[in-house]
């Protein structure tokens, strides 16, 4: 007897934008600590966002993937990379803000990193940093700091 499969479609929905003022081409992590330092102002607990970037690292998108509480922001390897698969990057850049205003890197954040570098070998979507954003212009690039947990 026949039986009916769901047939699903993916889609990308365009949710706003997000004003800079350069050319879109990451060089440094400050060009991601300067881009998403208005974007995390003012929110009173985390939030985790991957920037997605293509092949020439220009920023392609930006995903909420997850709002979480003062200490904490819980999220899944699969929430983190679906807009990365769907929007088809060639890498991203995690970030997330620390509400203390203090942008030192948990242990927590450390493992997920490594962890996400991991899957991200896996599926061929690069992490190309993790940045964790502090009070006003301070962060921490975890990249820079030879902490990413598998190459750049």
């Amino acid at each position: 007897m026949p039986y009916r499969v769901t047939r699903y479609r993916l889609l990308m929905v365009k949710d706003g934008s997000i004003t800079t003022t350069w050319d879109r081409q990451l060089r440094q992590s400050r060009d991601v600590a300067d881009l998403m330092a208005g974007v995390c102002a003012g929110l009173d607990r985390e939030a985790f966002f991957v920037v997605l970037v293509d092949g020439k690292n220009r920023v392609s998108g930006i995903n909420l993937v997850s709002l979480g509480s003062l200490t904490a922001a819980l999220l899944r390897p699969r929430e983190v990379f679906k807009a990365a698969i769907a929007g088809s990057s060639a890498a991203l850049i995690l970030v997330h803000n620390h509400p203390s205003g203090d942008p030192t890197p948990s242990a927590e954040d450390l493992a997920l990193t490594k962890r996400l570098c991991e899957v991200g070998d896996l599926v061929g979507i690069k992490v190309l940093d993790h940045i964790v954003l502090g009070e006003g212009r301070s962060f921490r690039s975890l990249a820079d700091e030879g902490l990413l947990g598998g190459g750049r």
